[in-house]
């Protein structure tokens, strides 16, 4: 850009101060001394030249004629070396304020560098200390949830052995003698309440007064009445009992097809399949009302056969029909009273000597009962459970009886009805 800085030497220690360090009266006066010193030179070679023409004017005359010539030469040759000095020294002045002016700028350029380098720590400082507290954030709740994962684990265990001791108190009291007791005690109690019945029912039978005298026997004329017809005994096989039997199918279908799951009492209120359908008509229309059924292999299945027969019979004879349930147990007699009120509906009142229910637990008392029902024309259904081995042949007498064989090819095992 401007040539001549190549062609003058270098700059001094003073030349590369920085601007601030000059104050504007230095440059002054330099540009002034150097802009006055070719003119006193110039000044003083023309005096000199001046007096030694005067000297030699006298001595030759021929000579002033060159030496004016080389007078006018030499100030020419003075002109223009000061013209190419002051050339010089404006391209020096400016290339001294070009250098002051890439100094400002290299100060300015340092002093950025410096406030960036400055925001650059400052945001990474801050960068460090945010990675420290996010690094202290996470640790803290990484901590947090190990404690808590721990402290469920430890309530975790403690439950489950809370609950395996449980189990095994259960299994070994409360299952294993508790519930057992408490199925005794219940089924003793209904035993015993049956049983006190039957008691105050006989003795309200008995003659506590003492007979009076006979009296003569007077001669009475008895008119000669048609004899009252009796209700007869069940025939559910004969052919002259085709509306009953219509009845009964009816009814078994209506069980099967579409149960009543909050019909009245004394209405099956229990799913009916085929096969227990099939064992009810065989022992309606096949057995006549009397015989043996193979068991179900559950007493609650034989007490949901047994509950669909008593249903039966409660729509085509009423109230005239009594249930006597033969068991040999206590806790047996209890399954089939709780049985029955499931499947029929009924309730305690239902239970006792006079009421639709009764149960036994010996053949002798049941046969005295069904006598006694008979006497007073009531029809006596008599249930034996299949814990029964040998049935009394005084049972076999009643129209109407229901017998469940044992299965010898079936391994059956009480405990699994509780």
């Amino acid at each position: 850009m401007y040539p001549e800085e190549y062609q003058n030497p270098q700059p001094t220690d003073e030349s590369l101060q920085s601007p601030a360090e000059k104050s504007p009266t230095s440059t002054n006066e330099q540009t002034e001394n150097l802009s006055v010193e070719p003119v006193l030179e110039s000044t003083t070679q023309n005096s000199t030249v001046d007096t030694e023409q005067n000297n030699q004017t006298s001595v030759l005359p021929i000579a002033n004629s060159q030496a004016s010539n080389s007078k006018d030469e030499f100030v020419v040759q003075q002109q223009e070396e000061i013209t190419t000095l002051g050339l010089e020294n404006q391209a020096e002045i400016q290339v001294t304020q070009r250098l002051a002016q890439l100094q400002a700028q290299e100060q300015a350029l340092k002093a950025e560098i410096a406030n960036l380098q400055a925001a650059y720590k400052t945001l990474q400082a801050q960068m460090n200390q945010t990675q420290i507290l996010m690094g202290n954030f996470v640790q803290e709740t990484l901590s947090s949830l190990e404690q808590r994962k721990n402290t469920l684990q430890i309530s975790i265990e403690q439950l489950e052995r809370r609950q395996e001791r449980i189990r095994s108190e259960m299994r070994t009291t409360f299952a294993g003698a508790s519930q057992e007791l408490a199925i005794r005690v219940q089924g003793f109690k209904d035993y015993l309440t049956g049983s006190l019945q039957d008691l105050a029912a006989a003795a309200e039978q008995l003659q506590l007064v003492s007979a009076p005298k006979p009296e003569p026997e007077k001669v009475i004329i008895k008119e000669v009445r048609p004899a009252e017809t009796q209700p007869g005994t069940p025939q559910f096989a004969q052919q002259q009992f085709q509306d009953t039997t219509k009845q009964i199918r009816r009814l078994i279908d209506q069980y099967r097809t579409k149960p009543d799951y909050y019909g009245p009492p004394w209405q099956l209120r229990r799913t009916f399949e085929p096969v227990h359908a099939e064992r009810v008509s065989n022992w309606f229309f096949n057995q006549g009302g009397r015989g043996a059924l193979r068991t179900m292999g559950s007493r609650l299945q034989n007490i949901l056969i047994s509950s669909a027969i008593i249903s039966i019979l409660y729509k085509l004879y009423g109230d005239r029909v009594r249930t006597l349930v033969l068991a040999n147990t206590p806790e047996r007699l209890g399954e089939w009273r709780r049985g029955l009120q499931d499947c029929l509906g009924i309730g305690r009142p239902d239970f006792g000597p006079d009421r639709g229910v009764v149960l036994f637990e010996s053949p002798e008392a049941v046969a005295q009962k069904a006598e006694r029902l008979e006497k007073s024309k009531q029809l006596p259904l008599i249930i034996i459970d299949d814990s029964e081995e040998l049935i009394s042949l005084a049972l076999l007498q009643f129209p109407l009886w229901l017998a469940f064989a044992p299965d010898p090819k079936m391994m059956r095992s009480y405990e699994d009805d509780f």
